[in-house]
């Protein structure tokens, strides 16, 4: 299982010079960064340096500002007929494109090959979606209690939007943002992160031919402080949109609550599963690996806490862990890899410090808990049990490969301990009992509960959290009601 595979045939990079990435998107029109700052980037599979990318400078951030001004003027009076037009194409564009894109993403995120194909595809999805959406921003007729008065209810852009993204799906993740606010007619400054910044790129290739107008869509990277505060503080922006850890986006939140801006958060997690006595047990071993490993752990709907019945605890933890033990840990470029590195290495030293504590405090490992030789960021798939609340690891969002399990006896133990955390983005559990899935649909304090299957995150269903976990849908038709405000307009005829 943790076997890595290390040679050129498997095309791992092995330049000996350091790439440098000076990139930003400004104006329709790629230009470099003036800025004296960098960001350090390692390849995941061997660890070493192998990129630096350039910071925007503060006349880099005007003139991204400035252009998504310009770019809402027009962008905002183009029909919604054509706006859509413009996002399918794009849509197009990304999918013919995208084995190119694909490598690209393993080599700077390390997910397997196949897991970056189905992130464009879903992402070229989401486009589509978010397209036809954009035609249905419907308004309203009220009538009037008075002869000669009309009342109308119309839907307008927000205006500009300042977006920023993590690297864990660096595709998918703009698109959320990018999508909707081009559907509502905004423009848009995004911020994505700089350990992917080569595949987020690509995203203004296609836009640009796909026929996007300049401005609308810009692209900068750099010092993540210096860029959120200029941002979310210039009086033309208007809607701060932001994926990522709970502790920056509360002082995202915060920056933007400042300044009256209104935002979307879409935060860390910490999602339970729960496996009752009468569930499909060998499905739900199935299903619970796939979507714990998936991408290494590092989704914020990731199941972490594997919440299991008494009577049923022994056979889950035994089927789940042979079906864990059936991942091949390999460079997402091999063929068969099944799980690649972590994209960092301070990811990797944060879960393994995570996992050293949770041990420390008494629990077991069943399967995994080190990390795999000493080049690029490979952790082992892990799996602990006899785990207690006193334990970091069941509180903070690991964000890598590592599975809790422990026990209960009632559903409302169960249901205690699901809420007992402060996050609240995604739930899975797995029950014949309908009267058990309606409890949990009124009681769990979840964005997204997912029932006997894997059914989150599709282009027509909402995709957000509660709590600590945010605010705001980022799919489903709730998605372009951030990007929109509502206008009224009461005529009386003279």
């Amino acid at each position: 299982m943790a076997h890595i595979l290390h040679s050129e045939e498997n095309e791992i990079v092995a330049e000996s010079s350091v790439r440098t990435h000076r990139r930003l998107f400004i104006d329709g029109a790629w230009i470099d960064a003036t800025g004296h700052g960098h960001t350090e980037v390692c390849d995941p599979v061997t660890g070493k340096f192998v990129s630096k990318v350039v910071h925007a400078s503060e006349k880099d951030l005007r003139a991204a500002v400035e252009a998504s001004r310009a770019g809402f003027v027009v962008w905002r009076d183009r029909s919604a007929f054509h706006r859509c037009k413009i996002i399918r194409s794009a849509a197009n564009l990304l999918r013919e494109r995208a084995p190119q894109i694909a490598r690209l993403m393993t080599r700077e995120q390390g997910k397997p090959l196949k897991e970056a194909g189905g992130e464009i595809a879903l992402s070229a999805d989401l486009l589509d979606w978010f397209a036809e959406e954009g035609r249905r921003t419907y308004g309203r007729m009220i009538p009037a209690r008075v002869p000669g008065v009309s009342q109308v209810v119309s839907r307008v852009p927000v205006g500009p939007v300042a977006a920023f993204t993590p690297s864990n799906f660096p595709i998918a993740q703009a698109v959320r943002k990018i999508g909707p606010a081009l559907a509502a007619g905004c423009s848009i400054v995004l911020k994505p992160a700089e350990e992917t910044a080569a595949t987020t790129s690509v995203l203004a290739d296609v836009f640009r031919d796909a026929g996007l107008p300049p401005g609308a869509l810009n692209l900068l990277y750099g010092d993540p402080t210096e860029i959120s505060e200029h941002l979310i503080s210039h009086p033309v922006i208007r809607f701060v949109s932001f994926t990522g850890a709970m502790q920056t986006g509360k002082a995202v939140a915060a920056i933007a609550g400042m300044h009256m801006k209104r935002c979307l958060m879409e935060l860390s997690g910490h999602a339970p599963a729960i496996i009752f006595n009468d569930a499909e047990i060998d499905a739900a071993a199935k299903l619970l690996a796939f979507a714990k490993y998936y991408n290494s752990g590092q989704a914020c709907v990731s199941p972490i806490r594997f919440l299991v019945q008494s009577g049923v605890y022994d056979d889950f933890k035994d089927q789940f862990i042979a079906e864990v033990k059936r991942i091949h840990v390999a460079n997402g470029i091999s063929p068969g890899s099944t799980m690649g590195p972590l994209t960092t290495e301070q990811r990797l030293r944060f879960v393994q410090d995570l996992i050293d504590d949770a041990i420390e405090r008494g629990a077991t490992v069943e399967l995994g808990g080190k990390r795999i030789g000493d080049i690029g960021h490979f952790l082992e798939p892990t799996v602990l049990s006899n785990v207690t609340v006193d334990m970091r690891i069941m509180n903070e969002e690991p964000f890598g490969p590592v599975a809790l399990l422990s026990e209960f006896e009632t559903v409302e133990q169960a249901i205690k301990e699901a809420n007992r955390v402060p996050h609240g983005l995604a739930s899975y559990a797995f029950t014949r009992s309908n009267a058990i899935a309606d409890h949990l649909s009124s009681e769990l304090e979840t964005g997204m509960l997912s029932i006997n299957h894997l059914g989150l995150g599709l282009p027509e269903t909402p995709y957000g959290g509660v709590k600590a976990s945010g605010y705001g849908s980022e799919g489903g038709t709730e998605a372009l009601d951030n990007y929109l405000v509502t206008k009224f307009v009461s005529h009386a005829v003279m």
